[in-house]
């Protein structure tokens, strides 16, 4: 085919399972680059979606009952689904359509759609299928899919959660997603209530990205949090972990719960104060405790999920550990080499919480990003 003649044919296309493969290969223990964006299907017009989205899973339904009324191998299917738009979260009419067929042949159409597929619709479809009809033998072709997971991760979630050994297939995929795709996965975990899956939710669910406050309350309570504090003191990575949880909660309000409805909230902000001083300071740790000390000081303090003596006696604790000389110099050395989020925050923070690291510096009026903190 020549360079000119346009973009390959569905039979040339790799399918989107080994463009999944390829770049695993390059990041076994992390995220694909960009998602694994763009898919080899990228040039490919998107299906219009209908304007009710409730009924966006009937039409897909619809073929799905009609192929599998008649005997015939994945391929009409694939041919048949793939210009339609097909819902990437779990949708009750496309499960139903596979609950009402034979599970095996359910099964085996879903694994051929998956690792075949050249096109988003059709291995969506494929990830439905399984995850009403896959076995433990589908989990490596569910999870490598799933490493996609801005599209594939609702879906590749569900489908692993309902698998004997989920948690382990789901842990596995936590730490090689990021994004929406993370916000799936994690709160699959968090619906599974598995202890296993605990010491990671404890010390790595939370990884800076905005959408974790999706999940972060979620995380507290699966996790047990308000149990695990008194370890605190012993181990600087729940230490950690546990303040990036916190500082998430107080500006989670319309994604998730925030501290104001977490009903721990005064007991581990206790002991996350208590405790926060007995790692060294760094730059991170210091805008942890620092937004913590803001919200404390600024909000309602019903929004802090304490009394009014516990909040002043918490918000006086963060002061005086933000103020301590060591604290202080790791902020006015970051403040020196430039750093993006500090600059920002002495200049938001100025006149509500005047901290000695800030003194002199000037007003600042954009914020450079959450993954900055």
């Amino acid at each position: 085919m020549s360079a000119t003649s346009g973009p390959p044919s569905p039979e040339l296309r790799p399918s989107l399972y080994e463009h999944a493969v390829r770049l695993h290969r390059l990041t076994p223990d992390g995220p694909l680059p960009r998602d694994g964006e763009p898919y080899p299907d990228d040039d490919r017009p998107r299906p219009e979606a209908p304007e009710d989205r409730r009924q966006a899973g009937v039409p897909v339904a619809r073929v799905l009952d009609e192929h599998f009324a008649k005997p015939s191998g994945p391929q009409p299917l694939a041919d048949a689904v793939r210009d339609l738009d097909v819902p990437i979260h779990p949708n009750d009419d496309i499960a139903a359509a596979a609950r009402r067929a034979d599970a095996e042949r359910v099964r085996h159409t879903g694994r051929w759609l998956v690792r075949h597929g050249t096109s988003e619709g059709t291995v969506t479809v494929g990830l439905a299928l399984l995850a009403e009809a896959g076995t433990t033998d589908d989990a490596p072709l569910i999870r490598t899919i799933g490493l996609l997971s801005n599209t594939f991760g609702p879906l590749a979630a569900r489908a692993l959660e309902r698998l004997d050994g989920g948690t382990e297939q789901l842990l596995w995929l936590a730490d090689r997603v990021t994004g929406w795709g993370r916000v799936s996965v994690v709160e699959a975990l968090c619906r599974l209530d598995d202890p296993a899956a605990r010491p990671w939710l404890l010390r790595r669910a939370i990884d800076g990205d905005f959408l974790n406050g999706y999940f972060a309350g979620k995380v507290a309570i699966a996790a047990r949090l308000h149990e695990a504090v008194t370890e605190l003191g012993r181990d600087v990575e729940l230490l950690d972990h546990t303040g990036r949880l916190l500082s998430m909660l107080t500006h989670s309000s319309g994604m998730g719960m925030t501290l104001r409805h977490y009903p721990y909230a005064a007991a581990v902000l206790e002991a996350h104060a208590h405790h926060a001083g007995g790692a060294p300071p760094t730059v991170r740790r210091f805008g942890v405790v620092a937004t913590l000390a803001l919200h404390l000081a600024t909000e309602p303090v019903e929004d802090s999920g304490c009394t009014e003596a516990r909040r002043d006696a918490l918000l006086a604790s963060y002061c005086a550990l933000l103020d301590r000389e060591d604290w202080c110099g790791t902020a006015r050395a970051a403040l020196a080499a430039g750093d993006d989020w500090l600059h920002w925050f002495a200049g938001h923070s100025a006149s509500r919480l005047p901290l000695r690291a800030f003194e002199g510096r000037r007003t600042a009026t954009d914020d450079p990003g959450e993954e900055n903190r």
